[in-house]
């Protein structure tokens, strides 16, 4: 059979497969990703085959491979005729979707056919296995496991493949003789037991997706664009609460809202369940909006701010101050997100400090701070997150050894690690004790968007420092998020464990 004719749409391989049972076919289905056709593959596949008479294999789609940045490397239309082109499989189909379940409910096959890595279900991080095998026994069918040489796709595209440049596959390299993956994982799941404070401004950030149309007719200065549509995340704040909210026992979060234009419906719809906002409104200011205009790719244009940089009266401040002096001590870790944009005011800052048992820190540069927004506003932090710019800006010092720098402000705010993330170069951690550095390449093979990358990194670093992970293990993972992160367009969703526990494993094998 001709290699083009047995790939198959999804329906019409369920119709194909009804033809074979009723012809008294014993149907067999895999299921995977298959992004580098290896011997472990084919024979696992010839493995398959035996158990039946038809073997049907479906392919994950692309936008549903969950091996983080840079994965699949092949376009599902190569890897489903690859496939096609093995003798011993009969058709073909691609999946949309994350699991095998929609072509278990449409195939029915007699025999799933799946890997001996997968015989054990609590090893299946998905838990996508057992969700699987219920689907596949409701039908009468039976799930069978292989035990054929093993190869692994991953290790090998980590290898050979170049997603990442040679540092860090020596990072790697290195990095995995001394944790791996299995353990890493487990010391992120003992964080469940925390509970964390979330304090900082709620921000609406709204994507005007675009089309550029060049300079006006009039002016040579002015860019004309066509609107296309409108999507809005819930940011700042909202979206730190919602990166904790997969990782923590209990995550509280305290904001400010706008009394009028306040988005309260929309924040709330957007808040992930475990989150338990603790809302205050602002007497006559709104919610604070971004408004980005995007090209098709993300790529920003320019931006509106909708806010007032003065939010707070006295009235709300006092409020808000003795909820941090009555509530802020019964939360093992508090992390702060501090944009500038006037939520966050000295004597806040003044109270979190004094009360909280574990304080982590971002102070954000961004249009509306850029120039007197700086980390020294806080006498102490546990733990500090900036990036260079942040750093340097609050040294006051561009030409000075960047270590150098971050000791400086590390030893000035009273701060037990200090991360610095550098973009494309990766990120750094200081443990101001012994004045150790740790440092984590750029984990992310390609760049989406990078808005959110460094709240992601803040959310998951600073809980892990504040759970009493090691310095380096929290900067890893702190660096995973982020590399997770900016594969997703603005905060359209949090970096769920799922999704970073499949990376931290693809990245360590």
């Amino acid at each position: 059979m001709a290699i083009d004719h047995k790939i198959l749409t999804l329906n019409d391989l369920a119709r194909k497969a009804a033809e074979l049972k009723q012809q008294g076919e014993t149907v067999v289905l895999c299921h995977g990703t298959f992004d580098l056709l290896h011997p472990g593959h084919i024979r696992h596949l010839r493995r398959a085959s035996e158990e039946g008479s038809r073997l049907l294999v479906t392919v994950t789609a692309d936008p549903y491979v969950n091996k983080g940045p840079g994965r699949p490397v092949f376009h599902h239309d190569l890897r489903a005729e690859n496939l096609a082109s093995l003798a011993c499989v009969d058709y073909v189909a691609i999946n949309h979707d994350v699991t095998a379940v929609p072509v278990i409910n449409l195939v029915r096959p007699d025999v799933y056919v799946k890997g001996q890595d997968y015989k054990a279900a609590e090893d299946d991080i998905t838990g996508n296995i057992t969700i699987e095998q219920k689907a596949v026994e409701s039908f009468g069918g039976r799930v069978f496991y292989t035990n054929e040489i093993v190869f692994s796709s991953t290790s090998l595209l980590n290898e050979h493949f170049g997603l990442f440049p040679p540092s860090t596959r020596e990072f790697l390299q290195k990095f995995r003789t001394r944790h791996q993956a299995g353990s890493v994982i487990d010391r992120i799941l003992s964080l469940e037991k925390l509970k964390v404070l979330v304090v900082g401004e709620a921000i609406v950030d709204e994507y005007c997706y675009s089309t550029p149309m060049g300079i006006t007719g009039k002016s040579n200065e002015v860019l004309s664009v066509r609107f296309d549509a409108m999507e809005q995340f819930a940011g700042g704040s909202l979206a730190i609460a919602n990166h904790l909210a997969g990782y923590a026992a209990e995550v509280t979060l305290l904001t400010g809202l706008g009394r009028n234009d306040h988005h309260e419906p929309f924040i709330r719809s957007r808040l992930e369940e475990r989150v338990q906002p603790a809302f205050f409104y602002y007497e006559q200011s709104q919610t604070l909006v971004k408004r980005r205009f995007v090209d098709a790719d993300a790529r920003k244009l320019f931006e509106v701010y909708f806010y007032d940089p003065n939010p707070l009266t006295p009235k709300v401040e006092e409020q808000i101050i003795a909820w941090i002096r009555a509530h802020a001590r019964n939360y093992d870790v508090v992390i702060v997100p501090d944009y500038g944009n006037g939520f966050i005011s000295l004597p806040m800052i003044e109270a979190l400090c004094a009360e909280a048992r574990f304080l982590a820190v971002n102070t954000q540069i961004n249009s509306g701070s850029r120039g007197y927004h700086a980390i020294t506003r806080y006498p102490r932090a546990d733990f500090v997150s900036l990036n260079e710019p942040e750093v340097r800006q609050a040294a006051h010092n561009r030409h000075h050894p960047l270590e150098q720098v971050t000791a400086q402000i590390a030893k000035q705010v009273n701060a037990r690690q200090m991360a610095v993330t550098m973009g494309a170069v990766g990120a750094m951690m200081l443990e101001t004790e012994t004045a150790t550095i740790h440092r984590v390449p750029a984990l992310a093979a390609r760049v989406v968007d990078n808005i959110g990358a460094g709240d992601a990194f803040l959310s998951l670093a600073g809980l892990a420092i504040g759970g009493g992970l090691s310095p380096e293990l929290a900067l890893f993972v702190g660096s995973a998020a982020a590399a997770l992160d900016v594969q997703i367009v603005c905060n359209r969703e949090p970096i769920r464990p799922v999704h970073l526990f499949k990376y931290i494993t693809t990245l360590l094998k």
